[in-house]
């Protein structure tokens, strides 16, 4: 059974979020804070956080790098800021996906069933690929430094590192991209690739100001140049 923990200082949401997803067969715990939230998912490692970004002890994206020190799980963000720039930050700091309060409930199950597929989706058998000094091995979900430290990649992370490698020296079309990762309801989110490209370069690449293998095709989309 998938476990969620869910993140908000409003017990309504807590309340309705919790009953609406155990019916669905889920797994909760509850915080209230984000103390709370960061010892739960120590004590309980959750399969994914559904994360209220205004918390009253720590802000939500200081419990997004929190959990980033040690833990992949995936991150929906739940949050009453609308402003790109919270997007943007919540992103940058390894979130998944961004609801905007106020929400319906079917829509955040639906994203909640995205992040899943993607966390889940079976993965072909192909020979390791060469990003810079690193190798990535798509088929254990692994890359590694030349000196043999590993490199930890978020479920989204993977998703879309993995879409330009299957097709190597090909341009994958941004709205492909989007439909792939996120779904079809995402396709204008351009900045969640701007996003996860310069995360992807700046953990792969030697020189992610000017990329060799993760090119940005401007207007158009991305390729991964081997």
């Amino acid at each position: 059974m998938t476990r969620i923990l869910v993140v908000d200082d409003e017990p309504q949401i807590l309340r309705a979020l919790r009953i609406n997803l155990r019916a669905r067969r889920y797994d909760v715990d509850i915080a209230g804070s984000g103390a709370a939230a960061l010892k739960a998912a120590a004590s309980h490692p959750p399969d994914l956080v559904v994360l209220d970004l205004g918390l009253p002890d720590i802000d939500g994206v200081e419990v997004i790098r929190g959990l980033r020190g040690w833990t992949a799980v995936p991150i929906i963000v739940l949050s009453g800021r609308a402003g790109s720039e919270d997007k943007v930050a919540a992103l940058d700091a390894g979130a998944d996906d961004y609801v905007t309060k106020p929400f319906g409930v079917e829509e955040l199950l639906a994203r909640i069933r995205a992040v899943t597929r993607r966390l889940g989706a079976s993965t072909e058998a192909v020979p390791a690929l060469r990003i810079g000094q690193h190798t990535v091995d798509l088929a254990d979900h692994r890359v590694l430094r030349d000196d043999g430290t590993e490199v930890k990649l978020t479920p989204t992370q993977w998703s879309v590192l993995e879409k330009l490698l299957r097709h190597p020296g090909k341009l994958v079309s941004q709205r492909q991209l989007l439909q792939d990762v996120w779904g079809p309801e995402y396709q204008n989110e351009t900045n969640y690739l701007r996003q996860y490209l310069a995360q992807l370069r700046r953990k792969l690449e030697d020189d992610p100001a000017r990329p060799r293998h993760l090119i940005t095709e401007p207007g158009m989309g991305y390729r991964y140049r081997p």
